[in-house]
Parts: structure tokens; C-alpha cells; sequence
């Protein structure tokens, strides 16, 4: 088994790519990027131009999936991984509104609801507010 399968194995939490435009912000300022793909845990972006953020560091990143502008997720991320022009964000913490955008997403696109209930159950330190 090569090191690419034995990574997507022992991973925990569907991906789900999506094309739509994100916004990173921090004390720094704000980068705008294009989501890869998008998960119950966290996000893949592509590397904005003048990307300064390293392992660890916080952000708060916005999307908007689809035209419909009440489809916001918004969520305190920490960056986890960067891989030549991708970004690896792993969600700290997502408000209520967010986590049911979130939830519904991935419910359709995986077409399996014990599939969602075991990534939901497997969340548990993932802080969420109303």
C-alpha cells in the first residue's frame, strides 16, 4: 500500500470538493483564495499570492458556497499543513448557523446519513456556539 492510500485511509472525515472563492483574515490582513475541498474538520485552499501564515497560526476564514449569499460558512481555522501551493486549515471552532450549512453539504454529497453520523460523533472536541 503506498503512503497516499494509508493517508485517506486513516482519515477520519469525508472530503468533498466544492468551487468557491475564501477569504482568509488575521491581524495581518486578508488573503482571498479558491477552496479545494472541504471537510467537517477543515478546508483545502490553494495558496493565496503573498502568503505569510505558518503551522499553527490562526485565521478566520469565510466562504460562500453557491450564489446564495445566506449560504456563509465561517469558521476559526488553524493552519495544519502547506504543501507546495495548497493550504491545509483545521477547523478550531464554527458557530451553529455555519456547522448546519456545513452538515447539510456534506450530508448531500455523501448520500449516506450513518456516514455523516460517524464523522459527527467522531467531531467531539470541536467547539461550537450559537
Amino acid at each position: 500500500m503506498d503512503h497516499d492510500s494509508e493517508y485517506k485511509e486513516r482519515r477520519r472525515f469525508s472530503r468533498i470538493g466544492f468551487d468557491a472563492d475564501v477569504q482568509l483574515v488575521d491581524a495581518r490582513g486578508s488573503w482571498r483564495s479558491q477552496l479545494i475541498d472541504l471537510s467537517l474538520k477543515g478546508a483545502l485552499v490553494a495558496a493565496p499570492q503573498d502568503w505569510s501564515g505558518q503551522p499553527g497560526e490562526q485565521f478566520l476564514m469565510e466562504l460562500v458556497l453557491g450564489s446564495d449569499e445566506e449560504m456563509l460558512i465561517r469558521m476559526e481555522v488553524s493552519v495544519s499543513h502547506q504543501e507546495d501551493d495548497h493550504i491545509g486549515f483545521r477547523c478550531e471552532h464554527i458557530d451553529l448557523d455555519s456547522i448546519s450549512h456545513l452538515r447539510r453539504l456534506v450530508e448531500l454529497n455523501l448520500g449516506n446519513a450513518e456516514l455523516l453520523d460517524r464523522e459527527l460523533s467522531a467531531l467531539g472536541g470541536l467547539r461550537t456556539e450559537d
